[in-house]
């Protein structure tokens, strides 16, 4: 088993987080940090990967909670492998291009109107009489079509 030698400083400034970072991570059971005997927060060197992959995952838009259940679904809740890593990325794929395919759809549509039922533009391309999008839904139904 690897010693816990790196300090939370040490961590925080390998990985370009704050300490307080490492705190919520610990907190939100990302990572895991042993205690010494003056009771501070010693860390083995595989969280370094734990926590490239959270920073990875989130600039994708993957969610902390999802990113704890892909950690817990690895044998022993280990540091994710190269191969784990594949698997993990394949999953969260599906969801990234729906939300790639939404971005885009309201990116297109920033300039018009995004069909958000509002009855109140007059000059609304898909003027809303009588709030027949409302069966719909709320909010903007039409960005939501596929």
């Amino acid at each position: 088993m690897t010693q816990a030698i790196w300090t939370v400083g040490q961590i925080a400034k390998r990985c370009g987080v704050k300490v307080s970072t490492l705190h919520f991570y610990e907190q939100k059971n990302l990572i895991q940090s042993l205690r010494n005997a003056g009771n501070q927060r010693r860390y083995k060197p595989e969280v370094l990967r734990r926590i490239a992959v959270i920073k990875a995952a989130q600039k994708m838009g993957i969610s902390l909670e999802s990113i704890k259940q892909a950690f817990a679904s690895l044998p022993d809740n280990r540091t994710p492998s190269m191969e784990d890593w594949q698997l993990l990325s394949t999953q969260w794929r599906d969801d990234l291009n729906a939300r790639i395919a939404y971005m885009e759809k309201l990116r297109d549509s920033l300039t018009g109107c995004i069909g958000c039922g509002c009855l109140s533009m007059k000059n609304c391309p898909i003027y809303n009489l009588d709030d027949k999008l409302s069966s719909e839904g709320n909010g903007a139904v039409i960005l939501e079509r596929k």
